[in-house]
């Protein structure tokens, strides 16, 4: 029936170890991918959709992995019979992958060697496959360059992978993996942490490489709004199953599964201002969840008092510069305008949005109105104070009024404090409270607000998901009880169904809290559900300002258009 398959999935059953007990991830699933075909793999993390595409590769790691059952057969087109890919030893899956079968890795600076320059990497690729001269090789390299649409591929050839922009070197991953003419290709999450802008030309670039040479491609995601862009047909995988899969516009126009329901429901709408996100156990426990929307006029009332205020913040004509270059003699040679001349205000009580593609000064921004960074000039004024002019302690005074939560709930966090200590201790540092008693009870306290278990307390950060690690560094963020919060993308590192619940937790916390936020997204439908305002920047400037829901749907300038273009619907 399925003459035209290249890899078909049967029954594949994986195990993973887990304190000395073996824990099945993935419970019999099945599936196929066609030449020339698109197959999303759509869900959440931990569903078994990632461990399904390491199988196929053979790079699921021995020691705390195993395969149960099933078999995973790859039809060559110059043989009779398919091989079953489980069954082969390394030194003949070898032949099979990164020629037959290639994959594009979530993350393109932690899958690019660091110390190696971007040409080699590919061109090794391509030496270990094929009988050619280094010379024919570097030839190839720089055409597939050219095809990715790299430009001066000369430069990225001999440039390192720091020296290249997220969207430069996921293009070098597809350089790399389209370097032996695969009949598959396994693309896990290439887009998940990529500007939406990047994210489009990602998409389309793969769909017209995808046509071009009649590969099969099999795409793993979490956001079904990016496999809709996409893929032919689409499999949601829950808790290691398949519970639906079919064509892409009948799973989006028709969704039988509660689960499917959840997950289409959960990213920020577009068009209306809900109360609360959906959120996929919204759809678990009811069929037919209510949402609440505000009223335009209820936003109109809420502003009219929020804008009757003085501002909590202000900034003005701020300019950041960042040396780029020295001579010998330490004398600078080059500087680089991050931020250039920005000014807005920041009231109590409301959500400013700072949304552009990476590289914009949105995070720079957050960073100088910590002090984390010097301005080069300009003004930034805080409860009557000159923040830019304070050192020492005064300065740290006013840190408690000022908190931050960052992009990455890993590395913010220190992997050998439990999370109650890491939570206690900025407390202890500012001289909160009377004794480390009163603080434990606060600790207790913000676990239980961002929804997480006092029994969690002398749990360490290796021991929480994702979204979890997120809620102990917005209740980190909360110990100080600061006035005003800096998300920066907070929730871009996220799956979209507990980016629902985060922002939905922030909106809460800020209702029952009072602060004010200053919310930084590359992602513009999330900055627009999230903000009162919302500045739109590029390039170190800012090219509009004003009220969120009108510069949606009125916007101004090409930039900002080319921006909500590029959001999945």
């Amino acid at each position: 029936m399925h003459c035209n398959k290249i890899i078909e999935v049967n029954d594949l059953k994986i195990s993973f170890l887990r304190e000395k007990l073996w824990f099945e991830v993935v419970k019999g699933i099945s599936f196929w991918v066609d030449r020339g075909e698109i197959l999303g793999l759509v869900g959440e993390s931990g569903s078994g959709k990632s461990v399904s595409s390491l199988s196929i590769m053979g790079l699921l790691p021995e020691k705390y992995s195993k395969v149960n059952g099933g078999e995973i057969l790859f039809y060559d087109k110059n043989e009779k019979e398919p091989v079953d890919i489980l069954s082969l030893k390394e030194g003949e899956h070898q032949k099979y992958r990164g020629k037959r079968i290639a994959m594009i890795f979530q993350e393109p600076m932690t899958s690019l060697n660091p110390v190696q320059k971007c040409g080699k990497q590919v061109s090794e690729i391509i030496l270990l496959h094929n009988n050619i001269s280094k010379k024919k090789a570097k030839d190839r390299v720089l055409e597939l360059f050219a095809e990715v649409l790299l430009p001066d591929g000369e430069r990225v050839f001999n440039a390192y992978p720091h020296e290249l922009s997220g969207g430069q070197k996921q293009r070098v991953m597809i350089a790399m993996a389209l370097s032996c003419n695969p009949d598959l290709l396994i693309a896990d999450e290439p887009t998940t942490a990529l500007d939406v802008t990047v994210q489009k030309t990602i998409l389309e670039l793969l769909k017209s490489l995808q046509v071009k040479y009649g590969i099969g491609i099999l795409f793993i995601t979490h956001d079904l709004g990016v496999i809709k862009e996409i893929a032919d047909r689409v499999l949601v995988l829950y808790r290691g199953e398949i519970v639906e899969e079919g064509k892409v516009g009948d799973i989006f126009n028709n969704p039988q599964h509660s689960y499917t329901k959840g997950l289409i429901a959960s990213r920020p709408p577009m068009n209306g201002r809900p109360k609360h996100l959906l959120t996929i156990s919204d759809f678990l426990s009811d069929e037919t969840p209510k949402q609440d929307l505000i009223s335009s006029k209820d936003r109109q009332e809420s502003h009219k008092l929020m804008y009757s205020q003085e501002p909590l913040l202000r900034v003005s004509d701020l300019r950041v510069e960042y040396v780029v270059d020295k001579n010998i003699f330490g004398k600078v040679t080059k500087k680089v305008v991050a931020v250039n001349n920005v000014s807005f205000d920041l009231f109590r009580g409301e959500t400013l949005g700072l949304v552009g593609e990476s590289g914009c000064g949105k995070t720079t921004i957050g960073r100088a109105i910590l002090q984390l960074i010097d301005s080069s000039s300009g003004n930034i004024e805080f409860e009557g104070l000159m923040l830019n002019e304070i050192k020492g302690e005064r300065l740290r005074n006013i840190r408690k009024k000022v908190q931050i939560i960052f992009q990455d709930p890993y590395s913010s966090l220190n992997p050998r404090l439990p999370i109650g200590e890491a939570i206690l201790e900025p407390m202890e540092v500012h001289n909160l409270y009377s004794n480390n008693k009163e603080r434990k009870a606060k600790v207790l306290e913000l676990l239980d607000k961002v929804g997480l278990e006092s029994s969690h307390y002398n749990r360490y950060p290796h021991e929480f998901s994702g979204g979890q690690r997120q809620r102990i560094g917005i209740a980190r963020c909360l110990a100080l009880s600061p006035e005003i919060v800096i998300c920066d993308e907070s929730v871009s590192a996220l799956d979209v169904s507990v980016q629902a619940q985060v922002l939905n937790l922030i909106n809460d916390l800020k209702r029952d809290y009072g602060f004010s936020t200053i919310f930084i997204s590359h992602d513009l439908s999330v900055v627009k559900y999230m903000s009162d305002r919302m500045i739109v920047m590029q390039s170190g400037n800012i090219v509009e300002y004003g009220d969120a829901d009108e510069i949606y749907s009125n916007p101004q300038t090409e930039y900002t258009k080319r921006l909500i273009s590029a959001i999945p619907q």
